[in-house]
């Protein structure tokens, strides 16, 4: 080739080489350029609205407050007019759930908008999220600074009308940390998810006894061994109480094939045991399948007045969906009070 083709040659390769070069800085700079205005505020503009998982929570997540499942900010109500305290909804008609959402929370601030969400399931622990979880009702919100409280109807509540519920705030500008299978993990990550366990227990003196349903589970994708604890805030002696936990016979089972480990316990019947130390009682090494939720009933008797009420609250323990051994996986608190003969 002669020395002025090749001149040609290199001429045309740098103009081509500069005309590529122009266009990617084009794109570069495209892809890199600021979003606009208004982009810019609403990727910016995060709000955070909280319910309560305990009365000394502010929010703050993940936090270690125990327990998970009492949340003051969830009320059940037989009326449309909120009532004083949280009753047990009563079945067939309708009862109405109230909500307290709290603006702003420690991640944001401004007016929040989004759905809030209220679900049921069987009393107790081990309830996989969402397999177990029926929603009972939802309402579209605009929370303002300061404490929004929400009514959801509750209609055609079945019996035997003792459940667990959680209520979940959805919204764009607040969203999920996290959201798994694990309940308690999802409410200790998001202070937009609260759950309330706690169940009313009225006793007759020396009537028969009241039955409560109570459920045990396993959220991993392996088997797992649990732990069941029994735990009163007084003695249930003055009242002349007694608690009998009726494992029915595949429960039973397992627990005797696990070796019928346990402790403040006695048997009483093919199934059943009694809990004879009810500060210290626990019924251990229960193995569950994978995803699996296995019902048992709790039966509570008394001989004598109470003054007030006595809580009495039973746990499930066992591992968790964060590699954690030995977590609270949920209970409930029941509230123990009786009549006059």
């Amino acid at each position: 080739m002669s020395s002025a083709g090749r001149r040609v040659r290199r001429a045309a390769l740098v103009v081509l080489a500069g005309a590529t070069l122009t266009s990617l800085l084009a794109v570069t700079a495209a892809a890199a350029a600021p979003f606009p205005a208004s982009e810019r505020a609403a990727a910016t503009a995060r709000t955070d609205v909280y319910i309560k998982d305990v009365a000394a929570d502010v929010g703050v997540e993940p936090h270690l407050l125990e327990p998970l499942w009492i949340s003051p900010d969830i009320k059940v109500c037989p009326t449309a007019v909120e009532c004083a305290t949280s009753q047990n909804p009563i079945v067939g008609v309708t009862n109405y759930v109230f909500v307290k959402l709290r603006n702003p929370g420690p991640y944001g601030s401004g007016v929040g908008s989004g759905v809030l969400r209220v679900y049921r399931t069987t009393p107790g622990g081990g309830a996989t999220w969402p397999t177990h979880w029926t929603e009972i009702g939802a309402s579209s919100v605009i929370a303002a600074p300061g404490v929004t409280t929400v009514t959801i109807p509750w209609t055609g509540v079945p019996g035997p009308g003792h459940f667990c519920l959680i209520a979940r705030w959805i919204s764009d500008s607040d969203p999920m940390t996290v959201e798994g299978p694990s309940i308690p993990i999802n409410a200790s990550h998001n202070n937009n998810i609260a759950w309330r366990n706690v169940d009313s227990v009225l006793l007759n003196p020396g009537a028969g006894p009241v039955v409560r349903p109570f459920a045990i589970g396993n959220t991993l994708r392996v088997p797992s061994r649990n732990e069941v604890t029994f735990a009163a805030a007084e003695p249930l002696r003055a009242i002349g109480g007694r608690v009998v936990v009726d494992l029915g016979p595949e429960l039973f089972e397992r627990w005797r094939a696990g070796g019928a480990v346990g402790a403040g316990i006695r048997p009483v019947g093919r199934t059943q045991v009694e809990i004879v130390e009810p500060t210290r009682a626990f019924l251990g090494n229960l193995e569950l399948n994978p995803g699996e939720r296995l019902r048992f009933s709790l039966l509570f008797s008394a001989e004598a007045a109470s003054d007030g009420e006595i809580a009495f609250n039973v746990t499930q323990f066992g591992p968790d969906n964060n590699g954690e051994r030995r977590a609270d996986l949920g209970g409930v608190q029941y509230l123990i009070s009786t009549g006059r003969r």
